[in-house]
């Protein structure tokens, strides 16, 4: 996704103190979306037509962020998340609302009934650098709607592992992704066990527009093993 950077200069300034210049974290605000043909998430179809605007804000290594999704029909996501990362390990936490998944008596799930309507998921990550691209996460939800039919903690959980490299001018990246276990916050069904839920590849190229603009442009095979199909995707990033 292409980001519009705002440099904020009064935390970039460099100050003097007892003769040693101190440079201060720059602090970045970055800004964007995506409109998409099809939104599928970990290989799970979520909805048609969507735009997807973030907003995003960054001091060093931590990361505070506002992702959302809305369709044409009435589905709707805001999700929240804060993150840290150095050395290539990344931490981070994510708070998801699905505020178009309708309740029993028709109505919208309320946002600020957080046991009832949120999921609270924390992810671990590592890129293992330039020489080996290869990146590895794993995401549990641990607090939230996360719960099995029995009331007891789902601890829904993700795995995948990700390999960006290029051929000629298009960026490439290959996915593999899995729930290890039951997964009923994201994944239908109410299968147990290890289950592999994603295996895409993401082709992404800038079109060129003007002199002086170009559209970041992608094309996203997300095949679904365990639920038996396949999404093609395309999107325009800004």
């Amino acid at each position: 996704m292409k980001k519009v950077l705002l440099l904020l200069p009064a935390v970039s300034v460099m100050e003097l103190t007892s003769g040693v210049i101190h440079a201060q974290p720059q602090t970045e605000i970055s800004i964007g979306g995506d409109l998409v043909s099809t939104y599928v998430w970990r290989g799970v179809y979520q909805s048609g037509f969507s735009l997807q605007p973030e907003i995003g804000l960054s001091v060093g290594g931590f990361t505070v962020g506002v992702w959302g999704s809305t369709d044409l029909d009435n589905f709707k996501e805001v999700d929240l998340s804060v993150g840290y990362s150095v050395r290539g390990f990344s931490v981070g936490v994510t708070d998801y609302w699905w505020g178009g998944q309708r309740l029993g008596d028709g109505r919208f799930a309320p946002y600020f009934k957080y046991g009832d309507t949120h999921y609270f998921e924390g992810t671990l990550a590592y890129e293992f650098g330039e020489k080996f691209p290869l990146g590895i996460s794993w995401s549990t939800m641990f607090a939230g709607a996360d719960k099995k039919e029995n009331g007891d903690r789902a601890w829904s959980s993700y795995v995948e592992l990700a390999y960006p490299f290029s051929v000629g001018s298009v960026e490439l990246t290959a996915a593999a992704g899995a729930a290890p276990w039951a997964a009923p916050a994201w994944l239908p069904g109410g299968y147990d066990g290890f289950q592999i839920s994603n295996v895409s590849l993401k082709a992404s190229r800038a079109i060129p527009v003007s002199e002086k603009y170009e559209i970041p442009l992608f094309v996203q095979l997300a095949v679904n093993p365990q639920l038996n199909y396949m999404n093609l995707v395309i999107g325009l990033s800004f």
